[in-house]
Formats: C-alpha cells, structure tokens, sequence
C-alpha cells in the first residue's frame, strides 16, 4: 500500500468516525446527556482538526488525481465532491461557532445553529466516505 492510499483510507476512516460520533452526540443531546453530548462533540472537533492535517499533508505529499472516465459516474462524482467541498469550507465557521455557544452555554442560540451544522457536517461526513469508495473501488485509477 503506497502513501496516497493509506492517506485516503486514513481520511476515509476519520470521515466514517466523525459521522459515528455525530449521531451518538445527537442521540445522547436528545435523551438529555448533556455531559455526554459535549464529551463526543469534543472528540469529533478532535477528529475533525485530525482529518483537515492529513486532508493538507496529503494534498501537499501525493496530489489527487482524475476521476476516470467521462460517462454519468463521472459527473455524479463530480457532483457530490463539489458540493462536499462547499460545504466542508461553510462548515468550519458554522462548526466554530455552534461549537463555542454550546461552550458558553448559550443554548437556545446553540440549538438554533446546530440545527444547521448537523445536517451539514453529516452529508459532508458521509459524503467523505462516499468519494473514497468511488474513488478507491468504484472506479480506481490505474
């Protein structure tokens, strides 16, 4: 296993943890664990910084490369990494953010906000191990 594929499943893990986490924060908020909730939202921003410096190590080490072919799965492809990309940059701030309400205890603003940031931070989670499967064992290159 080369560098530029123990990256992308290192990113692909991390995407499928994140995603994990998550829904355990969530389930936990809703039968009112609160202690818990922050404890696993701690972890995922952890996971998250984690994925963004192997995200830029790997950008900066191996590159990325084509998604072969020019046919419907290549434009699907396309279409889910573009709007994976848009919102992982959105979600940085709207993470930061919701994530210091709940630290100040601001609640109602912090529900407010994570009604957003769940839904966002989920698809782009999924999504991460989405474009990895295509890319890797859908249609991998070489």
């Amino acid at each position: 296993m080369d560098l530029a594929e123990t990256l992308s499943r290192m990113l692909a893990g991390l995407n499928a943890v994140s995603a994990t986490l998550l829904v355990t924060a969530l389930v936990a908020i809703k039968r009112g664990l609160r202690e818990r909730h922050k404890r696993l939202m701690v972890v995922n921003l952890g996971v998250s910084a984690l994925f963004l410096v192997i995200y830029v190590s790997q950008w900066v080490l191996v590159g990325h490369h084509r998604f072969p072919g020019d046919d419907w799965v290549r434009t699907l492809f396309l279409w889910i990494l573009t709007s994976h990309t848009i919102l992982a940059v959105t979600l940085v701030p709207l993470a930061l953010r919701t994530f210091f309400l709940g630290f100040k205890e601001r609640f109602v603003e912090h529900r407010k906000i994570a009604r957003w940031t769940f839904p966002v931070w989920l698809y782009i989670s999924v999504t991460g191990v989405v474009i990895y499967w295509m890319n890797n064992h859908l249609r991998p290159l070489g």
